[in-house]
């Protein structure tokens, strides 16, 4: 059995290989919110169960919010050598050095394991193994035996790496290698292995499992948890984003908006006590995606504390690139704290969501209207 990179680096990872920082989204809204949740550029990465996906444009760069939306919604439903792209890995962009090639495989006509290196890794190593197959080491281990560091450490010293990257290289491989060992792979490679100022890394993973073993690897399975998302985030065919503390609120001041004649963007539900944190990356969101021309965000505090929300929206406004209108009604927990912070920041708010519903509307007709 073959897993996904997102899986077979969570494997990698538990054996102490370092990976990046990723989430998995199966909507281009959630890739945007763990995007925004990041906070970094990102590389957006179509899951599939085979190779070169590179080249068919399954791998692309996002640097902000706004950015994965779109490069999700061009990946996801894509094919790629005839499968098709159902879910997403989203990890941060990684500042790469070099790049390098490990792999441990089965080599069926010497009934032993292979561990093959090479400087040169990435979406070439296929040509470079026809071209220049001296490039690639070649290493037999012996499966009688264990398999020792200072064996990966001349692999490495073979590859020709920089003597101070020997150790951690050779430690990489004897560490794959492992990986290999305990789950009874039939492939375990990285490829590319990257260099980065913090050293080197996964940047890409491929665990393949023999279908005879499967039964003593149930733990597998229970590696498929990803991250929650902390917003529910719907993308929607208007120009006014809509953000409230609550399904049923959210809902409600989207009714409001549509009776007074505008058309919702956007469905953002930041949930019961939300805090500045949150609210600072639900305006990130809807901020960062280009259609929308005027923010409604409609808070009853209860959990929710209304002078979290100030803050988290000065927050936001501190760091935003687009010049977004914001309307905001704000009343609840802690209300005479938040509307303070408001007023003194220059930030106007209702109290009255029916006021701030078609406040919202009118400003929207009027930047339509410029």
């Amino acid at each position: 059995m073959r897993f996904f990179e997102n899986i077979a680096k969570q494997i990698f990872n538990h054996e102490g290989i370092p990976i990046l920082e990723g989430h998995v989204a199966y909507s281009p809204e959630e890739a945007m919110t763990i995007s925004s949740e990041m906070g970094v550029p990102v590389v957006i990465k179509a899951q599939v169960l085979t190779g070169g996906r590179g080249k068919a444009g399954g791998v692309k760069f996002a640097n902000n919010p706004g950015e994965a939306l779109k490069v999700a919604d061009e990946i996801l439903g894509m094919e790629i050598k005839g499968e098709k792209v159902k879910h997403l890995l989203i990890e941060k962009k990684a500042e790469i050095l070099n790049e390098f090639f490990v792999t441990v495989s089965v080599d069926r006509g010497a009934r032993k394991p292979v561990i093959l290196a090479s400087m040169e890794g990435g979406v070439e190593i296929e040509n470079l193994a026809k071209t220049n197959p001296e490039k690639i080491i070649k290493y037999y281990p012996n499966p009688l035996i264990e398999f020792l560091p200072y064996e990966a450490r001349e692999i490495a010293r073979r590859m020709g790496v920089p003597s101070e990257l020997i150790s951690p290289m050779g430690d990489m491989i004897w560490k794959l290698y492992n990986v290999f060992e305990k789950y009874d792979a039939d492939t375990a490679e990285i490829n590319p292995l990257v260099s980065t100022p913090q050293g080197l890394i996964a940047a890409d993973a491929k665990l393949v499992v023999e279908n005879d073993a499967l039964f003593r690897h149930q733990d597998l399975v229970e590696r498929l948890h990803y991250k929650k998302k902390a917003v529910d985030f719907v993308q929607l065919d208007g120009d006014i984003a809509v953000i409230g503390n609550g399904a049923g609120l959210t809902l409600t001041a989207m009714d409001m908006i549509k009776l007074n004649g505008g058309e919702p963007a956007t469905f953002l539900d930041i949930g019961g006590g939300a805090s500045e944190q949150i609210i600072d990356q639900a305006l990130n969101l809807v901020l960062s995606y280009e259609p929308v021309k005027v923010v409604f965000l409609n808070v009853l505090g209860g959990i929710t504390k209304a002078d979290d929300v100030a803050r988290g929206v000065i927050k936001a406004l501190e760091h935003c690139e687009r010049k977004v209108p914001i309307v905001i009604r704000l009343t609840g927990t802690n209300e005479e704290e938040g509307q303070r912070i408001l007023e003194e920041a220059g930030i106007s708010y209702e109290v009255s969501m029916e006021k701030a519903a078609l406040k919202a509307v009118e400003l929207c007709n009027e930047l339509k209207a410029k």
